[in-house]
């Protein structure tokens, strides 16, 4: 029988009303006695390194449990996270990064309703996600939610209430989990796996609207170390008749901070060679980021930041594909 961490952090899952509002209430150990199947599916240790509603949840705290994992990575077959939905793909992502070709999978989960409550999405999660976490053929870090197994670099929530909160940006569903069974889609392939060592959480994402000032950018100058735009359609960058915005990047990037151009656009990614408009990113050396999610951006951003020395080493990292992100 399968060996299998779970590591709690709060979130709805573990939720309880307090003074009318829900808050981070439940323990792990509680969150397994409502779901009595675990115990025929694999052998079950849990730790609580935070209790906090996902809101609270940073980059710190997901290097911690990529430390976490290292730390326990011999004594167990695989990973189970217990996380909050509303940043639950910032970490999936995050996590993708901070823990690369692991053959044991770290699957992250959560809900959208409190696990202590009878109509429930929570046991089910929870029940699906120790199925993959114990299944032979699975690796490499996951959500696992409403039946479905989604990269870690490709979850995205598109629902706020709905029990079928995630869904995979422009990539299947590398699973699904049915009858407590795995049917694959796509088989991943880990080994030995590569941790990080350091990270810089010094990233700065801005949603251009029309008509935004290029002060903004001036605003933060020698405030980041990285500054994400998500710019219009296919990408591009406003000229409205000046060079000020261009002036702004160039700028930016003189004082080393790196930029990154991605879109608002939620499918298929961003083209900056198709309009004169994203001609600025040849100009500039700007780093486009295609059909990579925000979430995966900020994630490798953070990664990159935090293990390169140049500005070329960045972006060579930050181009050279991890997992499903595909860049």
């Amino acid at each position: 029988m399968k060996k299998i961490l779970l590591i709690a952090t709060g979130g709805t899952i573990a939720s309880k009303p307090e003074n009318g509002m829900l808050e981070p209430k439940i323990s792990p150990e509680e969150l397994i006695t409502y779901v009595p199947e675990l115990k025929n599916i694999c052998e079950i240790s849990a730790i609580q390194p935070y209790f906090k509603d996902s809101t609270n949840m940073s980059y710190v705290e997901w290097f911690k449990l990529s430390n976490i994992i290292k730390e326990n990575y011999n004594n167990f077959d695989g990973f189970v996270i217990a996380h909050g939905t509303d940043t639950m793909a910032y970490c999936s992502a995050a996590m993708s990064y901070f823990v690369q070709n692991n053959k044991k999978p770290i699957v992250i989960t959560g809900s959208q309703k409190s696990i202590y409550l009878r109509d429930t999405d929570a046991r089910a999660n929870l029940l699906n996600s120790f199925i993959y976490a114990s299944d032979d053929n699975a690796c490499l870090t996951h959500v696992v939610f409403d039946g479905k197994v989604i990269s870690g670099t490709r979850a995205r929530k598109t629902r706020t209430k709905s029990f079928n909160a995630f869904s995979s940006i422009d990539y299947p569903e590398v699973a699904w989990i049915m009858g407590n069974k795995v049917k694959y889609f796509i088989r991943e392939e880990g080994g030995e796996p590569v941790f990080c060592n350091n990270i810089n959480t010094s990233v700065l994402a801005i949603k251009l609207i029309p008509g935004l000032s290029p002060e903004v950018l001036n605003f933060v100058a020698g405030k980041y170390s990285a500054i994400i735009i998500e710019s219009f359609g296919v990408g591009g960058i406003p000229s409205y008749q000046n060079d000020a915005f261009e002036a702004a990047l160039k700028s930016l990037k003189e004082s080393g901070t790196k930029i990154i151009v991605t879109t608002q656009v939620p499918h298929e990614g961003s083209d900056m060679g198709v309009y004169k408009v994203g001609s600025i990113k040849h100009t500039l050396g700007l780093i486009e980021a295609r059909d990579m999610t925000v979430e995966a951006i900020v994630g490798k951003t953070v990664w990159a930041l935090g293990i390169s020395k140049t500005d070329e080493e960045f972006e060579k990292l930050f181009k050279t594909p991890v997992g499903m992100d595909r860049f």
